[in-house]
């Protein structure tokens, strides 16, 4: 479980890139190259527990395309 912490941002965007791959950013500085915003803004809790609902299947996309269905514990398939 995450929990909040002190730091200087206080509104964070779900973001994601190419590959399906969930990360936050402090809506108050510009997105990296390469990653777009989803539609969530809020607390860094809130976002990771937004992502934590979205990002079911931790495989980037092009794997989970080449290779579909879920990935046994320790990563065999």
């Amino acid at each position: 479980m995450f929990t909040d912490r002190s730091d200087a941002f206080d509104e964070y965007a779900v973001v994601f890139n190419g590959e399906e791959q969930y990360s936050i950013w402090p809506t108050a500085l510009d997105l990296p190259a390469g990653w777009c915003e989803a539609d969530e803004r809020g607390s860094r809790t809130y976002c990771l527990d937004r992502i934590e609902e979205r990002w079911t299947d931790m495989r980037p996309r092009s794997l989970r395309e080449s290779a579909p269905g879920p990935v046994a514990a320790g990563g065999h398939g």
